[in-house]
């Protein structure tokens, strides 16, 4: 089976709260035998080197510190990395260019630096950018999380989109044999016989990749019922879309993304459905 990820770029600026992300950098890279693309993005424009230069020479001695830092537990993990420094005024927008011009196909990144006084029900304002602007799919990863080796849960509703999700989520199961519990939440239950078939149609398609799946409709408040689900099958890497069909197209991340992604302990892989072509199921 052709590998689901080709082109790996690890974004971090190697700080306590990039080691989950880092540490699945090199996890990912080694299983899949891949190189690992990472990029440190460091905040700088012209007006702060000219104003402070001493400020600005000691910030490129850290981040080159770093770099051979990252360098060396590359190599004593068994992994090829290529690391490139970015220097511009917003870290986001370095990641995102670069992903560009590595045509990569996921970013990996940590949840959340400092942590603020509503940490727990957020991701970090550079991540959720990243998450927003990035041309690819996006791995959040807590900075306790570790490679998945449990089950895949995908969340995912009864539409056009929800089938990317799943196809994927499949495509991730598969690759890492790995069985999958799709999860559909609907508001209320009244639509639930919509969902049931919908859960029914999916759960028939990853059996026939060999794809061992379970699956089940919940009611209420989609982003509480996505982590209770998760919670029951214990599932280890959680793959959802960032927002709703309507908002396609538009740079922001939805409500229940946004909780899924600050609530879980585990990683979520966040897709990006401009990557996604033809008819995936």
């Amino acid at each position: 089976m052709a590998q689901l990820f080709t082109r790996l770029l690890l974004a971090t600026e190697h700080s306590e709260y990039d080691t989950g992300a880092e540490a699945m950098g090199f996890a990912l890279a080694r299983r899949c035998q891949l190189p690992l693309a990472t990029v440190l993005p460091l905040v700088s424009n012209p007006e702060y080197e000219a104003i402070a230069p001493q400020l600005a020479a000691q910030a490129e001695r850290e981040a080159a510190a770093k770099i051979a830092e990252l360098r060396d537990q590359a190599r004593a993990a068994g992994v090829s990395i290529d690391l490139h420094l970015r220097r511009g005024p917003e870290p986001y927008q370095e990641i995102v260019d670069e992903a560009v011009v590595q045509n990569s196909d996921v970013i990996i990144i940590r949840r959340r630096g400092k942590r603020s006084f509503l940490a727990n029900l957020m991701v970090g304002e550079m991540v959720s950018k990243v998450v927003a602007h990035a041309p690819c799919h996006v791995l959040i990863v807590p900075r306790e999380a570790r490679l998945w080796q449990q089950r895949v849960l995908v969340a995912a509703e009864a539409t056009a989109q929800g089938r990317q999700i799943v196809a994927t989520g499949i495509a991730v199961a598969a690759q890492c044999g790995l069985p999958l519990h799709l999860v559909t939440v609907v508001p209320v239950e009244a639509l639930r016989s919509e969902a049931d078939a919908f859960v029914i149609e999916m759960i028939k398609l990853a059996q026939a990749r060999d794809v061992a799946a379970r699956g089940e409709v919940r009611v209420g408040n989609a982003y509480k019922e996505i982590l209770a689900a998760k919670a029951a099958c214990q599932a280890d890497l959680i793959v959802m879309g960032s927002r709703g069909e309507a908002r396609l197209g538009r740079a922001m991340v939805g409500g229940v993304a946004q909780k899924v992604m600050g609530l879980a302990a585990q990683p979520v892989l966040v897709l990006n459905f401009l990557m996604f072509q033809g008819d995936l199921t």
